[in-house]
């Protein structure tokens, strides 16, 4: 079976998270960013300073990518990366002013995808929607869970 031309909800979450991943980029591309610098910029300007290792669960993504992502976003003037009073091997991020001020322009790519894709959507429905992903998305993990012991 073809599954990203079938009609079954596995597929249309593809679909849906291949569409929304696609217009946070457009929205963001403007202000040359993409989606993970931004969920960096996001979790600095509302829990930061953080310690570097820490976005390596929030983001699940490898240390070298963390390690380009954090170069890029540096360079960029937009945070400032310095070691950990406890141990200087560990690396902080902190944002700059430089960043704030950006961060202050940015549109909230979430909330434009939310609108966008959901306008007219009843809040009934929206709410089984989130009910049957969230239910869907915690057994999954819980079978993966299992599946590495």
């Amino acid at each position: 079976m073809d599954h990203l031309s079938s009609n079954s909800a596995g597929a249309w979450a593809k679909r849906y998270y291949l569409a929304s991943r696609e217009f946070m980029e457009a929205t963001l591309r403007p202000y040359e960013l993409g989606s993970t610098q931004w969920y960096v910029l996001w979790a600095l300007v509302n829990h930061g300073p953080l310690e570097q290792r820490t976005f390596l669960d929030l983001l699940e993504v490898e240390r070298p990518t963390l390690s380009e992502i954090v170069r890029a976003l540096v360079s960029k003037g937009l945070i400032e990366q310095t070691a950990t009073e406890n141990d200087q091997r560990q690396r902080l991020l902190t944002i700059t002013d430089a960043g704030r001020q950006l961060w202050k322009l940015l549109p909230d790519p979430l909330d434009r995808i939310v609108k966008a894709g959901f306008e007219g959507v009843l809040e009934a429905d929206l709410g089984t929607v989130v009910r049957v992903l969230q239910g869907a998305t915690e057994r999954l993990n819980q079978l993966t869970e299992g599946m590495k012991k």
